[in-house]
C-alpha cells in the first residue's frame, strides 16, 4: 500500500478510533485505495490499485463494508467536525439537503424501488428510474482555493422503497420523515451554532418546516405559487370563548401577486446564479402564515422572482424566519445549485453506481462512504501548500482560471504517488526507482482507466 502523506495523516487517523485495530488497518486501505483508484470503485480494483493484487486474505476487506461493526453515524459526526473546523469556523451553518437515486440492478439488492427521475423528468415528461433511493446532508462552505462555495456530504442515508418496508413489517418513513431525522441530528451535535437549511420544493411541507422551526432551525425552500397564505392570527381578547385562532384573514395567492400590477418589484443583481454568473431579476417579498387544514401553522417571509428578460419561470421562495432579509434568503438558496454539481462529480471521478455489493450492509455503506469520500478528499486537498493546491489543468484549447474538484483529486493523488517514490530526482544516487509492486499499481491506473 502507498505510504500515507504526514501532512494528511492528521484528517485519515481521525477515523481510526471508529474501528477495531486490525479492522482499521484493512479500513485505511480502501479508504487511500478509493482516492487512487480510477474507474470503478469496487474492493477488487481498490486492492489491485494498492499492490494486494496477491493478498491471500482478501475477503477481510470486503467483510469491513458486509460484516465488521462500526457507526456510520459516528463517522459523519467526525466529518462535520472536520468540515466546520476547517471550512466554516464561525458564522451559520449552511446545510444543503436533497435525494438522488442510485440506479442499480440485481435480485440481491432488495432496498430498491422504481422512482420518478428528477434529472431526465420535467414537467412536461415523466420518467422513471430503478435504483436506490438515497438523502443526503451536506455542509454548505466556502472554498477560499476554489473561489466557490462547494456542497460537502457528510451524511447520507438510504430511503428504502415502500415495498421493502412493508416486506419486513416495517413502517415506511417519507423523504421528509429522513430529512427531519438528519437535521435533527445535526442540531443535537451542534446545539450552540446557528443552522440553516437549504431544500428544493420536495421538502416544502408543513410538517417538516414546523418541526425543524421548533428546533431553532431555519429553513429555506420553494413555495408553490398557489399556497393558502393568511396574515397572523389577531390578538386573542379578553374573555373570548373556544380555541384560539391560528390564521387571520385570507391573502392573495403568489399567482395573484405576479399578475398584480400594482406589485411593486425590486431590481438586484445576484452574482453566482445557478453556476451561470451575474443574473439580473426582479422581487417582491412579504411576510404571512402558511396554513393547510390539519397542519401545524409556519409563519413565513416569502419572496416572489422573475427574470426582466423572461429566462426562467417566475418563482416562489421561502424562509421560516419572517425577519430574514430577502436578498439574503435568494443568496442561501442560489448555494442549493452545488448540491447537485456534487452529485454529479460524486459520479463522474469516485465511482458512484459502479461499486458491485450485494449484502444489505454493504450496500448501506458503500454509497455514504462514497460520498463522504468527496468531502475527505476536499479536507486533504486544503492541507496542501498554496502552489500545489491551486495547480489546475491548463491546455491551449482549455484554461481554467479556479480548480475544480478533478483537480482536487489530481493533486491529492500526485501527493499520495510522490510519498511512494514515484517521481524520482534527476541525480539517481539521490532517490531510488520505484518499486516492481509500485510499478504493477501504476500499469493497472494507466492501462484499466476506463
Amino acid at each position: 500500500m502507498p505510504d500515507l502523506p504526514a501532512r494528511f495523516a492528521a484528517i485519515i487517523l481521525a477515523f481510526a478510533p471508529l474501528f477495531r485495530y486490525r479492522t482499521w488497518r484493512h479500513a485505511e486501505v480502501l479508504l487511500v485505495g478509493a482516492i487512487l483508484a480510477p474507474g470503478k470503485r469496487t474492493v477488487t480494483s481498490i486492492l489491485r490499485i494498492t499492490g494486494l493484487s496477491r493478498e491471500a486474505h482478501f475477503v477481510n476487506y470486503h467483510r469491513v463494508l458486509s460484516r465488521a461493526r462500526w457507526s456510520g453515524r459516528e463517522a459523519a459526526r467526525l466529518l462535520l467536525c472536520l468540515l466546520i473546523h476547517a471550512f466554516a469556523p464561525t458564522g451559520p451553518i449552511i446545510l444543503g439537503l436533497d435525494d438522488t437515486i442510485e440506479r442499480r440492478r440485481g435480485r440481491r439488492i432488495k432496498a430498491k424501488g422504481i422512482y420518478r427521475d428528477p434529472v431526465r423528468s420535467s414537467d412536461a415528461h415523466f420518467v422513471k428510474a430503478s435504483g436506490l433511493r438515497w438523502i443526503s446532508l451536506m455542509l454548505l462552505a466556502p472554498i477560499p482555493w476554489a473561489a466557490r462555495t462547494w456542497a460537502l456530504p457528510f451524511l447520507t442515508a438510504l430511503a428504502p422503497s415502500e415495498r421493502y418496508c412493508r416486506e419486513r413489517g416495517h413502517r415506511h418513513k417519507k423523504l421528509t420523515d429522513w430529512a427531519r431525522q438528519l437535521v435533527l441530528q445535526v442540531r443535537r451535535w451542534l446545539p450552540a451554532r446557528e443552522l440553516i437549511l437549504v431544500a428544493d420544493m420536495g421538502f416544502a411541507a408543513l410538517e417538516l418546516l414546523a418541526a425543524l422551526s421548533r428546533q431553532n432551525v431555519i429553513c429555506i425552500t420553494r413555495l408553490r405559487l398557489d399556497a393558502a397564505l393568511y396574515e397572523p392570527a389577531p390578538p386573542r381578547q379578553p374573555g373570548t370563548c373556544g380555541r384560539p385562532r391560528t390564521k387571520g384573514a385570507r391573502l392573495p395567492t403568489l399567482s395573484d401577486v405576479l399578475t398584480r400590477t400594482s406589485t411593486r418589484w425590486q431590481r438586484v443583481t445576484v452574482p453566482g446564479w445557478y453556476g451561470e454568473g451575474d443574473r439580473l431579476i426582479e422581487f417582491c417579498s412579504a411576510t404571512a402564515v402558511w396554513r393547510h387544514g390539519g397542519m401545524p401553522v409556519v409563519p413565513i417571509r416569502w419572496v416572489l422572482l422573475r427574470d426582466p428578460l423572461g429566462r426562467f419561470s417566475p418563482q416562489a421562495l421561502l424562509c421560516t424566519n419572517p425577519r430574514q432579509a430577502p436578498l439574503q434568503i435568494i443568496r442561501w438558496f442560489i448555494l442549493r445549485w452545488q448540491v447537485e454539481v456534487t452529485f454529479q462529480e460524486a459520479r463522474a471521478h469516485l465511482g458512484v453506481e459502479t461499486q458491485r455489493q450485494w449484502s444489505d450492509r454493504a450496500v448501506a455503506r458503500t454509497t455514504p462512504c462514497l460520498f463522504g469520500l468527496f468531502s475527505i478528499v476536499t479536507l486533504l486537498a486544503a492541507q496542501l501548500n498554496q502552489r500545489t493546491r491551486t495547480a489546475v489543468l491548463i491546455d491551449s484549447w482549455y484554461r481554467k482560471s479556479h480548480p475544480t474538484f478533478a483537480d482536487a483529486l489530481a493533486t491529492v493523488r500526485r501527493q499520495i504517488w510522490r510519498e511512494t517514490g514515484l517521481f524520482t530526482s534527476r541525480h539517481r544516487h539521490k532517490t531510488p526507482k520505484p518499486s516492481r509492486a509500485l510499478q504493477q499499481c501504476l500499469v493497472y491506473a494507466l492501462c484499466h482507466a476506463a
